[in-house]
């Protein structure tokens, strides 16, 4: 009676269970043709494969072993290609271009022009306010919006506008460099140099930002604890590096750095609906702290630009302000239909989120190989003294060195080149989606709808363009290549992404690389160090622990 009870329940489910299951990898693996393309047989079947890849915190180092082993195409999920060939950059990421023409099969007969978008992926990143999402310049996947909100704010962000905001700079710098000789020179302490740098970033952002720094430098410490949860919202999206600590618990340790690889499961986990509701009125806050922090400091902005305001001005004037969000507010007067207050809320929370980690990461790189590399940091050093003696560099006593300074110190802009090129803040490919019609890239035919995409960390080491010595840093092949290899270099240079989606704010990140790197090495000498590479990141984050003297 029993058994004949369980062969009804159980009846054909385990096998139609098994035939579904079945059904279902065949149709990934052989999803649009690709699996014509080398890769893991798992990331034939499934995203997983990407989501345990992830998980081991180190992915460049995967799919670059997998370029050397299948070649420029490797299929990383059912529906995803990496692409090693730099030739590929500028059809997935051309500006204003469209892909060469291909085959009319019908399979391809609208490809002609077709253009690139970004990927699911990228919503991921979208922070929320009052239950709304916030799509940034880089994280929205709409073309047009992204091309009208780009249009509204990119002149503050040429390098005419940035060098404005130099001496904004040069007053946090001098403060970092004062208190990096009290609290670790006089004290003979050891400091967590890429912490250190990152308190630097984030209050540098601010100050040009907001025109008032956060405060991490002043207090040496994570103000509010932005930092803590930037990070851990950027290991949740997983597009960059960051250091989950190990103490946090172990689920978070387990998901948080994978949804960007399955990005349904963040409809599931943080933009649910009952999580946007509570959020929406107030019952539970979702707000990330760094948009509080912005709210806040929109709202003086307004108490501020209130006392100005004029009886007959529709709105108070901004142009006291030298900082980008007087920028802001000066294109919601302008245009006040599309950059309305979520948009200019938005831009501000952006800076914060976008504008920290990589720059952090950049400088701990630069410094992390002078380290590894003493012949390069003492050449550094001397180059750094001479310029001093022969006046090209001023010699100033709080060791600051100025942007147009460093840009005539050849061999410190080679090193910066070199750590851009083999630690390159991004660790995944940059995603695109394939139009319908399909695209030729790289002589491939590629199905409308394929996940396509570049790694900086897979491009930068191809020996054809830096030699065969990629894996090594050596600052002077960018001083021995002449005019035209050095700008087929520069050009496959991916570290800041490229066309139209190219980061809006790498003029301030080598502002503040450029003038950091010489100031930092005019008045410190690191005297002892030691660098490991901390497996909480989907790149690694370089943490340099150093003692410091004084070379002044």
């Amino acid at each position: 009676m029993i058994d004949s009870l369980v062969d009804v329940v159980v009846g054909p489910w385990p096998s139609l269970f098994l035939l579904l299951s079945i059904s279902y990898l065949a149709r990934n693996y052989f999803n649009r043709g690709l699996q014509k393309y080398p890769g893991p047989f798992l990331a034939s079947l499934t995203d997983w494969w990407r989501f345990f890849d992830v998980l081991g915190r180190r992915p460049e180092i995967t799919h670059n072993r997998l370029h050397k082993q299948h070649g420029d195409i490797v299929r990383l999920g059912p529906n995803s290609l990496s692409f090693a060939d730099p030739q590929a950059l500028k059809t997935i990421y051309g500006l204003n271009k469209g892909f060469t023409k291909v085959s009319t099969s019908p399979a391809h007969s609208s490809c002609s022009n077709a253009k690139l978008y970004k990927s699911e992926f990228y919503p991921v990143i979208q922070a929320l306010s009052k239950g709304e999402r916030l799509p940034s310049l880089f994280s929205t996947t709409d073309e047009q919006y992204h091309a009208e909100l780009r249009k509204c704010v990119s002149g503050a962000f040429s390098m005419t506008a940035v060098i404005q905001y130099e001496p904004a700079v040069d007053s946090l710098m001098e403060k970092f460099l004062d208190q990096t000789e009290a609290l670790f020179v006089s004290k003979n302490a050891i400091c967590d140099f890429a912490k250190w740098l990152q308190f630097l970033a984030f209050d540098v952002i601010g100050e040009i930002t907001y025109g008032k720094r956060h405060g991490f430098v002043d207090q040496e410490e994570d103000i509010d604890g932005m930092i803590g949860y930037l990070g851990r919202l950027i290991n949740y999206v997983a597009p960059v590096c960051f250091r989950i600590t190990p103490s946090s618990p172990w689920l978070i340790q387990f998901i948080s750095s994978q949804i960007g690889q399955i990005p349904m499961l963040d409809s599931i986990l943080l933009k649910n609906p009952l999580i946007l509701f509570l959020d929406r009125y107030d019952i539970k806050a979702f707000t990330f702290p760094v948009v509080a922090f912005a709210k806040a400091r929109i709202a003086e902005r307004f108490v501020d630009l209130a006392s100005q305001k004029q009886p007959s001005d529709p709105f108070p004037t901004t142009t006291h302000q030298g900082d980008l969000l007087s920028t802001f507010l000066k294109a919601q007067e302008s245009r006040p239909q599309f950059f309305h207050h979520g948009r200019v809320l938005t831009m501000a929370v952006t800076m914060a989120v976008a504008g920290f980690e990589t720059t952090a990461i950049s400088l701990a790189a630069v410094f992390y190989y002078l380290l590894k590399n003493p012949h390069c940091y003492e050449k550094l050093v001397a180059e750094l003294d001479d310029a001093v003696t022969s006046g090209v560099v001023e010699n100033r006593p709080s060791g600051l060195v100025s942007w147009a300074e460093s840009q005539r110190l050849p061999y410190s802009d080679a090193c910066i080149m070199e750590a851009f090129r083999l630690h390159p803040a991004i660790g995944l490919p940059l995603e695109r989606v394939v139009p319908p019609g399909g695209a030729e890239i790289c002589g491939e035919l590629i199905p409308g709808g394929t996940i396509v995409g570049c790694s900086a960390w897979i491009v930068h080491r191809r020996p054809e363009i830096f030699g065969e010595d990629v894996d090594s840093f050596r600052p002077e092949r960018w001083i021995e290549a002449g005019t035209e290899s050095r700008r087929v270099m520069e050009g496959t240079m991916f570290q800041f992404g490229m066309g139209a989606r190219a980061c809006i704010g790498k003029h301030i990140s080598l502002l503040e690389v450029y003038k950091n790197v010489p100031s930092f090495l005019r008045r410190f000498e690191v005297c002892g160090f030691s660098v490991s590479f901390p497996s909480f990141g989907l790149v690694v984050v370089v943490v340099v622990t150093t003692r410091l003297r004084s070379r002044c």
